[in-house]
């Protein structure tokens, strides 16, 4: 089978587009972990900024990654939720945690 290389090129800016930055997987991961609300998403990721965390999900909203949900209720109750499309990222980010358990093997057997 023949392969494309300028279409796997165009695929690959797009995965490295929908992922890029330094938060967006952490992001996912801590909502596909189950955390709702924007403290609880916050505190499971060290060091990420609330200015930061806000303008990921508004992005990730954007981009039909994050169903947002606010209840009317005093105060004001606000859910995010990754949608199915978002899940379907969840076996790549699995990978690259795989991945990255084993890089860390192999560079912590070598020293």
């Amino acid at each position: 089978m023949e392969r494309d290389q300028n279409e796997e090129l165009r695929a690959l800016q797009d995965t490295l587009y929908f992922i890029g930055g330094k938060w967006r997987i952490p992001v996912i991961n801590s909502l596909c972990n189950g955390n709702r609300r924007f403290r609880e998403i916050e505190r499971s990721i060290p060091g990420i900024t609330t200015r930061m965390l806000s303008k990921e999900l508004k992005d990730m909203e954007l981009n039909k990654l994050v169903k947002r949900t606010v209840y009317p209720e005093t105060p004001v109750l606000i859910e995010y939720e990754p949608t199915e499309y978002c899940r379907t990222f969840g076996n790549i980010i699995q990978e690259m945690i795989n991945w990255g358990r084993a890089h860390r093997r192999v560079i912590v057997e070598d020293r």
